[in-house]
């Protein structure tokens, strides 16, 4: 198999052809610069990179037959958002940024590099990660690699064209309101985000948007992301949420019977906003092959006060621009202008800085309570199956564009993204799958969202449905393009 076509593999069985002498690290690690190369110009998905310490790594791999680790040699990326890489600039989406390079790995880079895994860049971002759409200002926009025009989704939406795109098998995610899940969606692979307090986002200050936020990856297989899960689970001492460990690796859930579930199914929008044909399609599709798998699928969806998730969310979400405002203004010796942010993250920084740490409490309450509504559901359902978005892929343009306030861009937002910011709220595991394509070729995710804690079952489900239809072998016509 020549080097370029085990792009088209997984990180697993990348890891395997190193192992068995197939193919080295260095020419992996390659192959997948020359496809950034050549995709790049047209993807705009890997914003910083680190080519020549990268070769260096896989070099120093090679030269160590007895080196371990599970994706050993395996190239990766991570995304422009608080997966710092030591001795990289970390920009956040912004033009507002520190000059500085990250002076250490964070949690998941270090994770990864102890696994092996060689780090070749960042991925674009939107600022602040704030965007259901990938376009910043600084780096322009990333393209989906199935239609150019199209948004990857946001805010990991330069992880999700790079692994759709076969330049890396895995690239590094972050959830604080679907942005694993949402550009997983939007580009056809798999995006799961965890269990609130599984990974740890160290060492990113504080409490990550007041526990709303996590880390994780895309990928195209779901074995893969179960990996991944096992190499980045566990806590950093002083965490400020810590989730007792899995009983076994994720991995093994992987191919486990899983027995017959009771899921729960809804098509309806949160919030009472239009739900385009494709994306209940695609969830009747999905709905229709659990059945055959042997599960029960019944009409039913989750109670609870839906302001919190239009309210309470965008107050707690404001502030957190507000204080990234802040520090910046701090590490940079001067307050930040309003020009030198985009109109929507200025509109989410004057709304955060409008609020009083009481009504900050009161937001974080009521979600709080709403956490609570939510997990009653899962005492009767095992998962929940949803669209993952309420629309297609939007065109570009149309996702980052100021509506006059915070507010009004909050609710604009919602109705494109209605039922992935459920799950931060309640800290339930979420994955976004990609069962369906309409009839213009985009892909259109389905989600299921899972019990609180409990990854293994959703992995379980996930592969049942890959197994029974796989989505693997369905490459984007770009691919062919760019590398010619």
């Amino acid at each position: 198999m020549a080097v370029e076509q085990l792009l088209q593999l997984d990180g697993l069985a990348q890891a395997a052809s190193i192992q068995h002498g197939s193919v080295s690290a260095v020419e992996l690690a390659d192959a997948a610069i020359s496809r950034i190369e050549a995709l790049n110009p047209i993807l705009n998905c890997v914003v910083l990179e680190r080519f020549a310490q990268a070769r260096e790594e896989a070099a120093a791999i090679d030269a160590d037959p007895a080196a371990e680790g599970p994706l050993r040699g395996v190239p990766v990326l991570l995304k422009d958002s608080g997966q710092q890489i030591e001795g990289v600039v970390q920009i956040e989406g912004s033009r507002a940024h520190l000059p500085e390079p990250a002076e250490r790995d964070s949690n998941l880079a270090a994770r990864y590099r102890r696994a092996g895994m060689i780090l070749l860049g960042k991925t674009n971002s939107p600022e602040f990660a704030n965007h259901s759409t990938t376009e910043p200002v600084v780096h322009g926009p990333c393209r989906n690699p199935w239609a150019t025009g199209l948004t990857t989704g946001g805010s990991s939406g330069g992880a999700a064209a790079a692994v759709a795109a076969r330049v890396v098998a895995a690239a590094g995610a972050s959830d604080g309101a679907g942005s694993i899940r949402i550009p997983a969606s939007c580009c056809g692979v798999y995006g799961l985000k965890p269990t609130r307090g599984r990974i740890s986002s160290a060492p990113a200050p504080g409490d990550t948007l007041f526990g709303l936020a996590t880390v994780h990856a895309v990928t195209r297989s779901v074995r893969d992301s179960a990996a991944l899960l096992d190499i980045s689970s566990g806590p950093v001492a002083g965490d400020p949420h810590w989730l007792a460990p899995a009983e076994v690796a994720f991995l093994d859930a992987v191919g486990a019977d899983p027995g017959p579930l009771r899921i729960g199914m809804s098509t309806s929008h949160p919030v009472d906003a239009d739900v385009h044909p494709d994306c209940v399609a695609a969830t009747e599709h999905t709905a229709e092959l659990l059945s055959r798998l042997g599960h029960r699928i019944e009409e039913a969806a989750p109670r609870f006060d839906t302001s919190a998730m239009t309210r309470s969310m965008l107050d707690v979400w404001a502030v957190g621009n507000a204080g990234w405002h802040d520090a910046l203004s701090a590490g940079l010796g001067r307050r930040l202008e309003a020009d030198e942010l985009e109109p929507t993250t200025w509109e989410l920084v004057e709304h955060g800085a409008r609020l009083s740490a009481v009504d900050l409490a009161r937001a974080l309450e009521h979600l709080e309570a709403a956490a609570w509504q939510i997990a009653a559901f899962f005492e009767t359902y095992d998962l929940w199956l949803t669209p993952t978005l309420a629309q297609p892929p939007a065109p570009l343009g149309e996702l980052n564009r100021s509506v006059g306030s915070a507010v009004g861009w909050w609710d604009y937002d919602n109705a494109f993204n209605p039922w992935n910011p459920i799950a931060n709220i309640s800290g339930s595991p979420a994955a976004s799958l990609p069962m369906y394509w309409n009839s213009d070729g985009v892909p259109i995710g389905t989600m299921l969202t899972g019990r609180f804690g409990e990854e293994a079952i959703l992995l379980s489900v996930s592969a049942q449905l890959e197994e029974a239809e796989p989505w693997g072998g369905r490459v984007p016509e770009v691919v062919g393009e760019g590398i010619g």
